[in-house]
């Protein structure tokens, strides 16, 4: 499947953006989970995929280099005054060391990554081919996540390229059928090489400011954000409650 992505054998390289600032869970990478670093499950999940040539964790924390001596991780350090997690990914990108087709963007804390997740992200591009810039995920919502703000809803076209995202409920459901098959984002991306420095130089927009959601700035300037489904949730833990569920999962999976 990769060979049709370009020409010869794409380079299809994960970077895990590591940092340790963290507002609703200080720290959050390097806390214990199920008896290791969550850092640790990230990674290991990431080296699991066949996909990924290469898995490098990026980061601004002497804390988490260290721990990557500790357990062998790949770790490069980057900028503090790096804004966000695509920043890094870039930073990483621009290192000749690293030099990819594809970057896919594993958040630091998605401890629940599965091939599948990778094989989803990686498939637009072969279906669409040129015509894609980047990639992302979705999967059903729950009844809860309906209306919860922190849920990213996610609409697309019917060739899956992604129209908008809020934390609002979108969309809106004005006769009151409750059929409408509400999508949420899950925030694992791959970008084209090129899509992601262009999106790296591109400025913060109105609606990425307010929605906080960097991946607006991708379709307020006109890029190809395509959205494929996957039925394998993830947990993006941002609470010490995320935490605990990231857990039991972890350990049923033993």
């Amino acid at each position: 499947m990769l060979a049709s992505i370009n020409s010869g054998n794409p380079r299809v390289i994960a970077v895990i953006p590591a940092r340790l600032a963290s507002s609703r869970l200080p720290g959050k990478v390097l806390l214990p989970l199920a008896g290791k670093p969550m850092l640790a499950w990230v990674y290991a999940a990431a080296k699991a995929c066949p996909q990924l040539e290469r898995v490098i964790i990026a980061t601004d924390a002497e804390e988490v280099m260290a721990a990557g001596r500790i357990y062998g991780w790949e770790t490069r350090m980057t900028s503090t005054h790096l804004a966000s997690g695509s920043d890094r990914v870039h930073a990483i990108s621009l290192d000749p060391e690293f030099d990819a087709d594809i970057y896919v963007n594993v958040q630091g804390d998605e401890p629940l990554l599965r091939p599948e997740h990778i094989d989803a992200l990686l498939r637009p591009f072969v279906l669409h081919g040129d015509g894609v810039d980047a990639t992302t995920l979705s999967t059903s919502c729950t009844t809860a996540d309906i209306t919860n703000p922190n849920a990213v809803k996610v609409v697309t076209a019917a060739n899956g390229r992604a129209l908008y995202f809020s934390r609002a409920t979108i969309p809106y459901d004005r006769d009151s059928t409750g059929t409408i098959p509400y999508r949420k984002h899950l925030g694992l991306y791959a970008y084209r090489k090129t899509a992601l420095a262009r999106f790296a130089a591109l400025p913060s927009g109105a609606l990425e400011q307010v929605e906080k959601l960097e991946q607006l700035r991708m379709l307020e300037n006109g890029m190809h954000l395509y959205v494929e489904p996957t039925e394998f949730e993830t947990i993006g833990v941002d609470t010490a409650e995320d935490l605990a569920q990231a857990e039991a999962c972890l350990l049923k999976q033993r």
